[in-house]
């Protein structure tokens, strides 16, 4: 069974930051592409950040020059940093480890809510 564990959600105002961590095991962590999605009330699911093949980062153009994903090996954990934060960066964010590259599953993290407030 694949456990994504998030943590670092909350409240914070406009023009906060906060950092989201993701712990996976190391089995998933070393054979996965992760990254982080986001929903919003009424919208569907969306990319915010990932690391694709190749160690490549994809980033949502909304969030560029603002988040930053990074993984921590020992720790196994993946982390978006997110800063300057908007009222429209309001969402459930979630880990994802896409391991379809391995001839597996794609897999969801139970979401963290976010929220951007004054």
């Amino acid at each position: 069974q694949v456990q994504l564990v998030e943590s670092g959600g909350g409240l914070v105002q406009p023009g906060g930051s906060l950092r989201l961590s993701c712990a996976a095991s190391r089995s998933i962590f070393s054979a996965s592409d992760l990254g982080w999605y986001r929903q919003a009330p009424g919208k569907q699911r969306e990319l915010v950040a990932a690391f694709t093949s190749g160690g490549r980062t994809n980033y949502a153009d909304s969030v560029k020059g603002r988040s930053t994903i990074s993984r921590d090996s020992a720790k196994n954990t993946v982390n978006l940093q997110m800063n300057s934060l908007k009222p429209e960066d309001t969402a459930v964010y979630y880990c994802n480890a896409d391991r379809r590259r391995w001839g597996l599953g794609n897999y969801w993290g139970q979401g963290t809510q976010v929220t951007v407030s004054s």
